[in-house]
């Protein structure tokens, strides 16, 4: 891998697209080309990159042609016909769809966690779904001290998780409801303004689990190299813009307190303590956005546990950045 590689940013109008382009500048990546791909209807538009109009080409199998690094976020049907050509092509291509997460032969991956997985590649490394990645990220630290037997989680995940137009359609109907106005939902199947929903992937009829919650499982699974870990995850979509937010419990194999915890945590990678119970002070959307940490809190031991090997405590991380964009920059980074 050169030093400077051709980068192609495939999707780069939607709203991971946009913070690829944002990441790529605000860390400096080295490159000697960048290439944005999108639909035939974006061809010819243009998007700034450091100061610069870049005009933006029609996403095409020949689009490959001399690219390094292909960081893919268009979609899991384009991902899974234009990925292998890509890497057909001689680039890598880092896939934020979850088209390959469980190819035994693709590496998932967190660079906190699991960065000698990317050397396994050939061709395609998958960037996890960003529920998995916020709610793991911080738990990798304390599994390696005090391995997780048991985690269950419960989702509170904004509108960017399913896209701009999600995002819009949030807006626009929160707009209609203040005003007293009808407003019909096109996007998400259920009014999003002022309520919550049960994650819209489907449901497994032989489990009762929705895609998004055993995406968690089996990622999880896969990442931290344990297919014992016992997980349960409840997914749901609440009316925030942007960055998700988790309730965790986890189980250990030994005793393990807030305090050891806090200790783990301080100086983890990717993760920022914010837990101020004097202040009532904890995580929130509105202070992961824009920010590449996981923010963790709300740090206590699990009263219901009565061997106290468990930890309960709530997450929250920019679905945009660290659940896609930064991620997958990351992983770029370690190729460079």
């Amino acid at each position: 891998m050169s030093s400077s590689p051709n980068v192609a940013v495939v999707g780069a109008t939607g709203a991971v697209g946009v913070e690829f382009l944002q990441c790529l500048e605000e860390r400096n990546f080295p490159m000697s080309e960048l290439r944005l791909l999108a639909s035939a209807r974006s061809k010819g538009k243009k998007m700034k990159f450091k100061g610069t109009d870049i005009v933006i080409q029609e996403l095409t199998p020949e689009s490959f042609k001399g690219i390094d690094i292909a960081l893919f976020s268009a979609g899991g049907s384009i991902s899974r016909e234009l990925c292998p050509v890509a890497a057909k092509a001689g680039a890598i291509a880092v896939d934020n769809s979850s088209a390959f997460r469980m190819d035994p032969n693709v590496p998932l991956v967190i660079p906190e966690i699991n960065p000698d997985a990317i050397a396994k590649h050939k061709g395609i490394i998958a960037n996890p779904n960003c529920s998995t990645i916020i709610a793991i990220t911080p738990l990798w630290p304390i599994h390696k001290k005090n391995r997780i037997k048991r985690l269950i989680a419960s989702t509170y995940q904004a509108a960017s998780g399913a896209g701009a137009a999600a995002m819009e359609e949030l807006r626009a109907s929160t707009e209609a409801y203040i005003k007293g106005e009808t407003y019909k939902n096109t996007v998400l199947p259920h009014p999003y303004a002022f309520n919550l929903f049960s994650h819209n992937s489907k449901i497994d009829p032989a489990n009762g689990y929705n895609e998004e919650e055993m995406k968690m499982v089996k990622e999880t699974r896969k990442i931290f190299g344990d297919n014992d870990i016992r997980i349960s995850a409840t997914c749901v979509r609440v009316p925030v813009l942007r960055a998700h937010c988790e309730a965790l419990t986890i189980e250990c194999e030994r005793p393990i307190t807030p305090k050891d915890v806090h200790e783990i945590l301080g100086d983890a990678p990717g993760v920022k303590i914010v837990d101020d119970p004097v202040k009532n002070y904890f995580p929130m959307p509105k202070d992961a956005s824009g920010q590449g940490d996981i923010l963790v809190g709300r740090i206590r031991q699990d009263i219901s546990d009565p061997f106290g090997h468990s930890i309960t405590m709530f997450v929250a991380g920019d679905q945009l950045l660290k659940g896609a964009a930064l991620n997958a920059v990351q992983i770029a980074e370690k190729l460079v």
